[in-house]
């Protein structure tokens, strides 16, 4: 038998990354360098795989935002914001994590939570389908992102 490991990643220093297995959601806010990320995913999906004790064949898959540069974003955070994202897709690959990249205007349409820009609409969103997890601005789009892989069987 088989499962998958879904993981929603909102990139970014104020972002975070979510884990969904076994019907339970785990979230941290995004940590603060590349070391850490890596132990983060290492631990979110070994702590997954192993949960239930059995050899069940599993496969983590990450769904991130897919985000560029803003127009009046500064060159330094610009090339600072690039150098953490290539990180963190590099972490991914170092764990033998396949990823999917999502633009926010998809993810947010179908799973009904347009924010046009006010992180509270998300926020609200993900704590109607997480209730039990103290939801913040910082996981609360890391764990739709990770439901939407899960509703999509990516």
């Amino acid at each position: 038998m088989s499962y998958t490991i879904n993981l929603g990643i909102d990139p970014g220093q104020s972002g975070g990354i979510a884990c969904i297995s076994h019907g339970k959601a785990y979230a941290h806010k995004m940590p603060e360098t590349n070391r850490d990320i890596l132990d983060l995913l290492k631990s979110m999906t070994s702590d997954c795989r192993d949960s239930d004790g059995s050899d069940f064949d599993t496969h983590a898959v990450a769904v991130i935002e897919s985000v560029h540069a803003m127009p009046k974003q500064g060159v330094t955070s610009s090339f600072n914001f690039g150098k953490n994202f290539g990180g963190l897709l590099m972490a991914l690959e170092a764990c033998d994590i396949s990823y999917e990249l999502v633009t926010p205007q998809k993810w947010q349409k179908f799973m009904g939570c347009l924010t046009r820009g006010d992180k509270n609409v998300s926020k609200a969103a993900a704590q109607r389908l997480f209730p039990t997890i103290k939801m913040t601005h910082a996981i609360a789009d890391s764990l739709l992102l990770a439901e939407y892989g899960k509703r999509m069987n990516f």
